[in-house]
């Protein structure tokens, strides 16, 4: 029996809607999963920790997004034989990569929310205007 010939590897390209790059893309837009990795950088994380750090995130979806991290190859789950059981996060070294790139974006939104939420007043003011 012959196995049929492999499909040609596609080139990565996220514009292309098939293109697989676009669920990488979806889960690093992810607010949860941007502030998740920002706040592993360096250093390893239990899961407690983590939901203290980032208010608002409930436990579940704290757990999803880390399954989902993990399954992607961007952090580690460790757990040690106490009782309860820790269990302590890190990023790998591909999420090492990611996690400076996503950690910008995190401080920009620091940084320049200001002058969004001042272009979101005005943009606000004159859809109004044109309204009334």
């Amino acid at each position: 029996m012959t196995t049929p010939p492999a499909e040609p590897a596609m080139q990565p390209d996220a514009y292309n809607p098939a293109c697989p790059t676009r669920l990488v893309l979806d889960r690093i837009a992810d607010k949860w999963a941007v502030l998740i990795l920002g706040l592993l950088a360096g250093r390893p994380t239990r899961f407690n920790a983590i939901r203290r750090a980032v208010p608002g995130l409930s436990q579940k979806v704290l757990a999803e997004t880390l399954r989902r991290l993990e399954r992607d190859g961007l952090l580690t789950r460790t757990a040690f034989p106490t009782v309860p059981v820790t269990v302590e996060y890190a990023l790998t070294p591909l999420g090492e990569t990611l996690a400076e790139t996503v950690d910008a974006l995190r401080l920009w939104a620091e940084t320049h929310i200001g002058a969004v939420q001042s272009a979101q007043r005005a943009y606000d003011a004159r859809a109004a205007g044109i309204a009334a």
